[in-house]
């Protein structure tokens, strides 16, 4: 019987914007002007790169940055050296605006909830099943999920960067059970990934996957946990 469940976020509560919203909304910020096949070329740089966190991944990894890419979601410091090298790889003629576009990526405006999520998230909590968001991440989530009015739906988080533990370790599963106050085997995972959420199966966790797609090809992904709920 399930009792709780858990939620990955990107591409499943959430989807990032696109690369050329990314870059967009950090040259308007910018006050930088380009024309278009400049603005063209540097989105095709940059998601070559896989600059984007929650993006396309990177082409390739350059050997320089491969360590920081390997442990990215284990510390703050980590994800904005690698996302930051990579941003860098892209070789934009506008150096300065690595912060930025570093910093946009964790700003709530880019990001959006599935269209179901809300809903799904009211009905659990509706149903007494508590909730819990487990991210591979560098970087506090919780004021997106404020800032979209849903931080009050989920119960716990359990985050890589603060446990320093990534999935598929089972460790970071195991931690969002014990938060919640249940065992496993009545938690079940949602996720997009199939190795990284598919880890939580080590702990005896059923497991349910969802499409990474963009948010208005995916108006009812989540529809299913809810039909298994029932």
């Amino acid at each position: 019987m399930v009792c709780g469940v858990m939620f990955d976020f990107s591409g499943t509560l959430m989807r990032s914007e696109s690369v050329g919203e990314w870059l967009g909304a950090v040259l308007a910020d910018a006050a930088v002007s380009v024309n278009g096949e400049e603005f063209s070329d540097w989105v095709r740089r940059l998601t070559e790169c896989g600059a984007l966190p929650g993006g396309p991944a990177p082409q390739r990894i350059p050997a320089h940055l491969e360590r920081q890419w390997r442990e990215r979601d284990l510390s703050s410091d980590q994800h904005r050296a690698a996302y930051s090298g990579l941003i860098a790889e892209a070789g934009l003629p506008r150096a300065e605006l690595i912060p930025a576009l570093y910093d946009r990526h964790k700003a709530p405006a880019a990001w959006r909830p599935y269209p179901d999520t809300e809903t799904t998230l009211w009905e659990l909590r509706r149903r007494g099943i508590p909730v819990a968001v487990v991210s591979n991440i560098g970087w506090d989530l919780r004021p997106v999920f404020r800032a979209h009015g849903l931080d009050g739906l989920v119960d716990a988080y359990a985050l890589s960067f603060e446990l320093g533990a990534r999935k598929p370790d089972p460790a970071i599963f195991r931690a969002a059970c014990d938060t919640l106050g249940l065992a496993p085997s009545d938690v079940l995972m949602v996720g997009d990934n199939r190795a990284a959420d598919g880890g939580a199966e080590a702990l005896g966790c059923p497991v349910r996957f969802v499409d990474h797609l963009p948010v208005d090809q995916r108006p009812a992904g989540l529809a299913p946990i809810l039909e298994l709920l029932d």
